[in-house]
Formats: structure tokens, C-alpha cells, sequence
């Protein structure tokens, strides 16, 4: 029986078929097969019109290269029985065409890697084209290591214990469901006394929503650095998907290496799926009181 994950019914895997792309690659196909799903994909060719018009050859030797990278997705989607509806977007900034492409087709997921060539120190967690997509991008965004797997094992789905995001339970709940998986909601905050006695309502909340959605669940309440505590408990847990709100997306975009999402994103061993309300999703941005 084919599962179904509606925040998942149209996907954007973003691409240069590179060997750091393998990871979101592998997903992306991998959830294309699993969901039965036609996918699209959008690779991005930094380009200059001015420039292309005068050295016109290596405009030309770009799209060669870029047509011999999609043949070969092509050939490995094939031997997966993925069928690909490919865009190549020109411009001077990649990730202006990757988050204009997947507003020109309503898509829900970016599916994209973690970074490319590791260059400069803001860099090493996570690559500057995959932040500004990220800050920009009008849906949530799948971040994926160049080793990630489509997830088989279990689900964080990490938030303010005395706020909990209710898209971010609504989306992982919905993937619990969708993919038989066990979900753990998982706050992390401070440690005092009164801090728990107030984070537990919201916490119980956050519970009752994901097992009104169907999903097996249970929920965790920890104390240290945030970016820790959810990299530790997906890892003591099992689990394999990591879900976080996309709060401070401009931070990412950014490059500040005190960002909680930055961190989990370059620190994780498994996809990190940031999450965006539904447009038109009743209360799903709103804290869950």
C-alpha cells in the first residue's frame, strides 16, 4: 500500500548533481517511488546575460554540462521508476531561481543538500546558497547530508516546550502517520522548577495534537544547549528525521553560528526538515496554547 503524506505531494528536488548532492537526491527519489509521485527538478546555472553575450561559448559549455548531469539523473530515476519534469534556471544568483521556481510551481518541500565545496568558515555547517534558500524559500525546506537515507526509524520533532509550533506537530505527526514511524516532541529549555511546571501544559498539548493526527508519539523534555539536546536525543532515539520550525531562517541566511537550526542542520546525521505553515492552514502558525 502506497502511504501518503500530504505536505509531501509536491516536492522540488534542487540540484547539481554533484557528489554532495547524493544525499537530497537519494531522498527526493526515494520519496517520488514511495509516494508514487512525479518529480520535479530545478537545477540552477549561475549566469550573466551581458557576460553570456559576449563569451557566448562558455554559456553554451555550462548547458552541455548541464544537460550531461541531468542525463545521468535521468538514468538513475529511471532504474528507480521515477519519471523527472526537469527546469534549468539561468541567473546570477542560484538560489533566487531554485525559490522562484518552487513558487512558480506551489511546491511544498524543497528537497536540497546541505552544502556544496566547504570554503570559508561560515560555510562549514551549512553552504551560503542553501541558507539563502532556506531564508527565502515560500515552503518548507528538507536538508539533507551526503549520506542521508529516507528516514525508516523514527521522528524528533523539536520545539519551545512553553510554545510549541503546532505546524511543526501537525507536519511531523502527518509524516509519523504516513510512514508507520514512532514521533517523540521533543522541548528543550531551561531547567528551573517553575520553567517545567509551566513548559508541561503547552508540552501535553503538543501531545494530544500529534495523537489526535493518528500517530504513535510520546514526548520528551530536556535541559542544555538546544542544538545539542536534539542532535543527541535523534541520535539516542534512533530517529532519523529531525523537524524543526523555520523561526530564525534569517539568521541561517545569515551564516550566525549561534543558530539553533544552522547547528542542527551541519551537525546532524540525518535529513533536517525545516518546517513552513501551510498557506491557508488553519491556527497552523500559531502557537499551541
Amino acid at each position: 500500500m502506497v502511504a501518503h503524506a500530504d505536505a509531501f505531494s509536491r516536492l522540488l528536488l534542487a540540484t547539481e548533481h554533484s557528489e554532495f548532492d547524493a544525499g537530497a537526491q537519494r531522498v527526493a527519489l526515494a520519496l517520488a517511488a514511495r509516494l508514487n509521485l512525479v518529480l520535479p527538478v530545478v537545477l540552477a546555472i549561475t549566469g550573466n546575460p551581458e557576460f553570456d553575450a559576449v563569451a557566448p561559448e562558455l554559456a553554451e559549455r555550462a548547458d552541455a554540462a548541464a544537460a550531461e548531469k541531468l542525463q545521468q539523473l535521468r538514468v538513475l530515476a529511471a532504474a528507480q521508476g521515477v519519471q523527472l519534469a526537469i527546469q534549468v534556471r539561468h541567473g546570477p544568483e542560484p538560489y533566487r531561481e531554485i525559490v522562484d521556481e518552487a513558487r512558480a510551481q506551489n511546491t511544498q518541500v524543497i528537497v536540497i543538500r546541505r552544502r556544496g565545496r566547504v570554503g570559508l568558515l561560515a560555510n562549514l555547517l551549512i553552504g551560503e546558497m542553501v541558507g539563502k534558500v532556506i531564508a527565502h524559500a515560500p515552503c518548507s525546506v528538507l536538508v539533507n547530508p551526503r549520506g542521508a537515507q529516507l528516514w525508516k526509524r523514527g521522528i524528533v520533532a523539536a520545539v519551545d516546550p512553553q510554545a510549541p509550533d503546532a505546524a511543526v506537530v501537525d507536519q511531523a505527526a502527518t509524516l509519523a502517520v504516513a510512514f508507520g514511524l514512532p514521533l517523540t516532541v521533543l522541548g528543550v529549555g531551561p531547567g528551573t522548577a517553575e520553567d517545567r511546571v509551566q513548559a508541561q501544559p503547552a508540552l501535553d498539548a503538543a501531545l494530544a495534537r500529534a495523537q489526535a493526527l493518528g500517530a504513535v508519539v510520546n514526548s520528551e523534555r530536556t535541559t542544555g544547549k538546544v542544538h545539542e539536546q536534539i542532535i543527541d536525543a535523534a541520535r539516542r532515539l534512533g530517529a532519523d528525521l529531525i523537524v524543526l520550525g523555520r523561526h530564525d531562517a534569517t539568521r541561517v541566511a545569515r551564516a550566525g553560528i549561534g543558530s539553533v537550526a544552522q547547528r542542527v542542520i551541519g551537525l546532524a546525521d540525518c535529513p533536517v526538515l525545516l518546517c513552513t505553515p501551510r498557506v491557508g492552514a488553519a491556527h497552523t502558525n500559531q502557537e499551541i496554547a
